[in-house]
């Protein structure tokens, strides 16, 4: 039985025209993608097989080349196609900052730093430049370090406050490990980060932290900042 065989209300692409994307499952959305099957599988049952072939939505999309190529279904043509869309969806993201106030919307910018640094295997710290209105002037990854430490030295953070002349700033890194829970050493860093960027009368709003699907944590919002 194909997609053609269910009925309308089951097939993903009518589905998500009449109750939206938020209403599809990971095998549905990934089935849109495919857009076709293969031999003896319909695009739903190859997607389903592909996300517990990788495990995870999210371990497929951040798949390398070979990786992602080398899986049934997929090939040269579904990776291209795939990146374009991650590098909409980045820059979708980017541009709601700065049209936005960052700060007063902490779910948007750990989506948007999803993109950047979430599918990272190793510790990845940047930092989201802003202007007065708390606007995003500029996101920029400053240190990549092991699979659980990222060596951050202050005077690079204080250099790209400088270049960008930002007025504050977001902390950001990730937790290889998936849980998002800052460490002592987490907090010590933002506090260390935080007294070198007041010295250039740069603000320390937040230091989000990025675990696995889609967990985050806002020093902010827990009252854990210096």
């Amino acid at each position: 039985m194909t997609i053609l065989d269910w009925h309308e209300s089951e097939r993903p692409r009518e589905k998500l025209l009449a109750q939206g994307a938020h209403s599809l499952s990971d095998a549905e959305l990934l089935a849109i993608f495919l857009r076709v099957g293969v031999k003896g599988l319909s695009a739903v049952d190859l997607a389903q097989s592909l996300l517990d072939h990788f495990g995870s939505l999210n371990a497929l999309l951040n798949a390398d080349k070979a990786e992602f190529c080398q899986a049934k279904g997929l090939g040269d043509a579904k990776f291209v196609q795939l990146q374009a869309v991650l590098e909409m969806s980045r820059r979708h993201f980017e541009s709601g900052l700065q049209k936005g106030d960052a700060m007063q919307s902490p779910e948007l910018v750990a989506r948007f730093l999803e993109h950047q640094i979430g599918h990272q295997q190793r510790e990845t710290f940047g930092v989201l430049l802003l202007d007065q209105q708390h606007h995003l002037i500029k996101y920029q990854s400053l240190f990549t370090g092991t699979l659980n430490q990222a060596s951050v030295y202050p005077r690079e953070v204080v250099k790209a406050a400088l270049e960008q002349s930002a007025a504050a700033i977001i902390l950001a890194h990730n937790h290889p490990s998936g849980d998002p829970t800052p460490s002592q050493a987490d907090i010590q860093l933002t506090k260390q980060l935080s007294d070198a960027l007041n010295m250039i009368d740069v603000r320390t709003l937040d230091h989000i932290i990025l675990g696995d699907n889609g967990r985050w944590h806002s020093l902010a919002q827990s009252n854990q900042m210096p």
